[in-house]
């Protein structure tokens, strides 16, 4: 590391404000001598040279230098900091590094880190909107902004039946869309036998088999593995996984649905619902949400839309083509953590009709009833999310809608869009590659042509042993295919050009 200048001085910070203060101060220079180290390739926690993209540090060596029970007097800001830098810092891989393709973008920026410095410091727990006003309608002002920059049809507004909510993750937010289906579904089929669906008590139609065991639920095995997840805390057991091709992009098969739907029926099984995907984790395919959705609606299915990643690319007019059909789905939901420069967590989940969200996860107990949420007229986001309690994350999302305008915000996504384009056409001069898949937004999937899965993850452990970039590896019908995302904050077109030479030295010596 350089020179140490951090925290000296500043003594124990705990509830004195001016040492407070002094250290807040010194935590944004290492902040931004953080950055700055990142973006210059050297600087003040690295001057020999650019920080290692992933940390080369084996299991368990922070229990070998830390100690094993926590201190009995507050220690100071100085001798902590000096711990960062020498002991936590070597354990991380650096995410917000230009030279980061790995998974998908995890973007922060300098507005989205200020406000989550106030989000702590107001320390909220915005349950109710009696809690903190401003908590509960920031959200749902910021989240109808992001709807209409976005194209969402107006019927996930705040004005009309839908409305959206920061879920923390498109994991929870999955979980939250398939709870409400669940809840809708076994509520239909109760009626449909002239009874009444008892939420609390999980009643069944009397003499019959209880409906939440014949629940079904479809996606495409591209899907994302967060569905099956949220089907195990639901208890749903059947779960149909539609298998992707490549001769269609590994996209969801509408047909293919619609007959697994009929022979479930026709079992005498209960369709709830369906998870459809722009943009999956393995290859950014993109499902036709159009068809999809028609199948969804011809048979009373939930349909939940799932673009995690793509979702920020509708700020862009030129790729709204590809979310065509938003109108048929029941919930929609993406990261604005991953590639829309608002700091983890920061997940937005809408729904058409908040009204089965509500019923499926609203609990007032005595201790939380009051007038205003009594009145009818205010918000309640606890009744939105599986926890109780919820950060003031909001103001994450304004600071970047503010700062960055939807101009900065389009132009952001249309960078990361033609690095990728640039590195896959790069890569198509090289023979020794090919694309199995088109590239989707700034995602490029290849891998060594005619070679088979061994040297294909001998490729990418020789460029990651560098530690100078970070790619990952997924598998289209078996075979081992690298992955390529572009889309961080500070990348440029000489970080993907040191990719490029790392994987044409490295396949050299393989090919």
């Amino acid at each position: 590391m350089g020179e140490r200048r951090r925290g000296e001085g500043v003594g124990v910070v705990a509830r004195d404000v001016e040492a407070y203060r002094k250290a807040a101060h010194e935590m944004v220079d290492f902040v931004a001598d953080y950055y700055q180290t990142l973006q210059d390739g050297k600087g003040p926690l690295s001057p020999d040279g650019p920080l290692p993209v992933i940390s080369a540090v084996e299991p368990g060596y922070l229990a070998k230098v830390l100690p094993a029970e926590a201190p009995e007097k507050g220690e100071t800001f100085d001798a902590i900091m000096r711990d960062v830098e020498e002991k936590i810092l070597p354990g991380i891989t650096h995410w917000q590094s230009p030279n980061f393709f790995a998974y998908f973008p995890a973007n922060s920026s300098y507005p989205g880190m200020i406000a989550d410095m106030l989000c702590s410091a107001f320390n909220v727990i915005g349950f109710s909107w009696v809690n903190s006003p401003a908590c509960t309608e920031l959200e749902t002002i910021v989240i109808d902004w992001l709807a209409k920059l976005v194209g969402m049809p107006d019927c996930f507004l705040s004005n009309k039946k839908g409305g959206g909510v920061i879920q923390g993750t498109a994991s929870e937010a999955v979980a939250v869309a398939l709870l409400s289906a669940r809840l809708r579904s076994l509520r239909a089929a109760a009626e449909g036998k002239g009874l009444t669906y008892d939420l609390l008590l999980e009643k069944g139609v009397p003499g019959e088999e209880d409906n939440s065991m014949k629940l079904v639920a479809y996606c495409c095995d591209q899907a994302h593995s967060s569905i099956k997840k949220a089907c195990m805390i639901a208890g749903v057991r059947m779960i149909r996984s539609i298998p992707g091709r490549a001769e269609t992009n590994f996209e969801f098969d509408a047909v293919a649905l619609e007959q697994a739907i009929e022979a479930d029926i026709q079992a005498g099984l209960i369709p709830f619902f369906i998870s459809a995907t722009i943009g999956t984790t393995s290859s950014g395919a993109c499902d036709d949400i159009t068809r999809i959705g028609g199948v969804a609606k011809k048979y009373n299915v939930w349909l939940h839309v799932d673009s995690a990643y793509a979702g920020p690319a509708a700020v862009c007019e030129e790729y709204r083509g590809v979310f065509a059909g938003r109108e048929l789905c029941d919930s929609f939901n993406f990261n604005a953590h991953k590639w829309m420069l608002t700091n983890f967590d920061c997940s937005v989940l809408w729904v058409q009709n908040r009204t089965h969200l509500l019923d499926a996860l609203s609990i007032t107990p005595e201790y939380m009833r009051n007038k205003a949420s009594e009145s009818g007229l205010v918000v309640d986001y606890r009744d939105w999310q599986i926890p109780l309690g919820r950060r003031f994350r909001a103001l994450k999302l304004w600071f970047v809608m503010r700062s960055f305008g939807a101009e900065g915000i389009r132009q952001h996504i249309q960078d990361g869009i033609e690095l990728a384009r640039y590195f896959e056409e790069e890569l198509k001069k090289d023979g020794r590659f090919e694309i199995p898949v088109p590239r989707s937004f700034g995602l490029v999937c290849f891998r060594l042509k005619g070679k088979g899965n061994e040297a294909n993850q001998a490729l990418l452990d020789a460029v990651n042993a560098t530690k100078k970039t970070f790619i990952i590896h997924t598998a289209l019908e078996g075979k081992t295919t690298l992955r390529f995302a572009a889309g961080g904050v500070m990348s440029e077109k000489e970080h993907v050009d040191n990719v490029l030479s790392l994987l044409k030295d490295s396949a050299a010596s393989i090919v």
